[in-house]
């Protein structure tokens, strides 16, 4: 993965990214962090070892663009490693980045996922409710009750397959599970 595809990926995918091949994956993760009191002399020895690894890292791009979206790093504390940058390195990039960075973030607040919650529970609180309720007085038969429910749960269902197929399309998956 690029820098410029990184960038218009969404959180997700580049989680999974990091996750299934980041070279540190199986390293201590004490290693990128800075100890407690621990000396320059020490920090800066563990520091270079850690942005070699990352420097060869298939994802790196990836995980840069994430530490860029979560934060990671002060523009005055040399405390961690990450995508071979250091706090103050990363910070200076999301300052360069700001607008960039907030578009993203915006994008990867997910709103089609708030709508598939909800239309999930509507889904459930229709199938759930009674359709006895339902009736006003004895003008509608309980047929008429119960098709009128099962249609509109056959609507928001259709509405969910939607909105996922939608999701999936633009995180990259050629065709859904």
């Amino acid at each position: 993965m690029t820098s410029t595809q990184a960038r218009h990926t969404r959180r997700a995918v580049l989680q999974a990214a990091v996750d299934a091949g980041a070279r540190c994956a199986n390293a201590d993760p004490d290693h990128w962090f800075r100890a407690d009191d621990e000396p320059d002399a020490d920090w800066q020895t563990r520091r270079t070892t850690a942005q070699r690894l990352c420097a060869g890292c298939p994802v790196r791009a990836a995980c840069e663009e994430l530490a860029l979206r979560n934060g990671d790093g002060e523009p005055d504390t040399d405390e961690l490693v990450r995508a071979g940058y250091t706090g103050p390195e990363l910070a200076a990039i999301r300052t360069h980045q700001e607008q960039r960075l907030a578009a993203a973030v915006a994008a990867d607040q997910d709103t089609d996922g708030r709508q598939l919650r909800d239309l999930t529970v509507l889904v459930q609180t229709e199938v759930i409710s009674s359709t006895d309720k339902r009736q006003d007085g004895s003008r509608r038969s309980l047929t008429r009750v119960q098709t009128e429910q099962n249609q509109l749960v056959q609507m928001l269902t259709a509405r969910i397959d939607e909105i996922r197929s939608a999701r999936r399309a633009r995180a990259g998956w050629g065709v859904a599970a």
